[in-house]
């Protein structure tokens, strides 16, 4: 980093720190100070944002940023010793783990929307994804319209097992949609063809395609059911908690740093099979980096 972002970085964090100093601690950082530990909900197979290396350690482009909210809480309350234990999260249980205090932030690729800030707080967007079907290369499906008395598959407790569960009953297409209990084995589900199609965040399935055996035999569909922006959650009603969070990565955006980031693990052989998914960074992401937003509106991203 040079040393301008350096001088950057340092003033944004300084600035979050006096912007809660004085005050009694409360919440989540109340419960991080008292013991000494800061809890990260990961995913094991949400490549790349947060997914098992080879022996067994939680990395990806979500937990890199979560280490920098990690070293703006160690600033805030000054606890250079601050403990991070990693408690895995799927799908189903991420929102209820944030919710009852089990994890203090989750670091995956988890969709931020209106029905789920109902629930949980969402730190400003870190990605932006669209949601699409992935199915065999010779069946090349394009739309909900070509599944039609097909088996579809999407993952438990995702929004997009939601939306195309919706759309099914309103369009009346009469898809047999059967939900799997994690990415891989939804991706198992397509490849034993078992399911026709697999519908997913498209990062996701390009990360999957990229690392199955042949890519070739895979199609993504070029049109998209939805925008899905991700977010980094945390509990609901902790002001406090979330603009250290906020503020952290608004500072890693605003000094560049996040180029860095987001070209290790996007744009260069990433683990365990050094695949280069080479997708670069989307106008919509641009956008936000400019301008940060922790909006659950998909129209705030076009």
């Amino acid at each position: 980093m040079k040393s301008f972002d350096r001088i950057v970085l340092a003033l944004l964090t300084l600035g979050i720190a006096a912007g809660v100093s004085g005050q009694e601690l409360t919440g989540t950082l109340k419960k991080i100070k008292d013991t000494g530990t800061i809890t990260i909900g990961y995913r094991d197979a949400s490549i790349p944002f947060s997914y098992l290396d080879d022996s067994q350690k939680p990395i990806g482009y979500s937990m890199d940023l979560c280490y920098k909210i990690v070293d703006a809480v160690k600033a805030q309350l000054k606890l250079p010793d601050l403990k991070v234990a990693l408690q895995p999260v799927t799908s189903a249980t991420r929102i209820p783990l944030i919710a009852n205090g089990t994890v203090d932030m989750e670091c995956g690729s988890t969709t931020n929307n209106l029905e789920r800030q109902q629930q949980v707080s969402f730190v400003v967007t870190t990605f932006v994804t669209a949601n699409r079907l992935m199915s065999k290369a010779k069946n090349k499906i394009v739309n909900l319209e070509d599944l039609k008395g097909k088996t579809l598959v999407s993952t438990s407790g995702t929004s997009n097992l939601k939306q195309v569960t919706e759309l099914n009953g309103t369009k009346n297409l009469g898809i047999n949609i059967v939900a799997a209990s994690d990415h891989p084995a939804a991706f198992q589900m397509v490849e034993s063809d078992r399911a026709a199609a697999f519908a997913m965040d498209d990062i996701l399935l390009y990360s999957l395609v990229a690392q199955s055996k042949n890519p070739a035999d895979y199609y993504i569909s070029t049109v998209q059911l939805s925008t899905e922006p991700y977010g980094i959650i945390v509990r609901k009603g902790d002001p406090d908690f979330k603009k250290v969070a906020d503020g952290a990565i608004t500072a890693v955006m605003k000094s560049g740093e996040i180029n860095k980031i987001y070209a290790k693990w996007f744009l260069s052989p990433i683990p365990p099979k050094n695949g280069n998914l080479n997708v670069p960074m989307s106008d919509a992401l641009k956008k936000v980096v400019a301008n940060p937003t922790d909006s659950g509106d998909p129209a705030s991203y076009k």
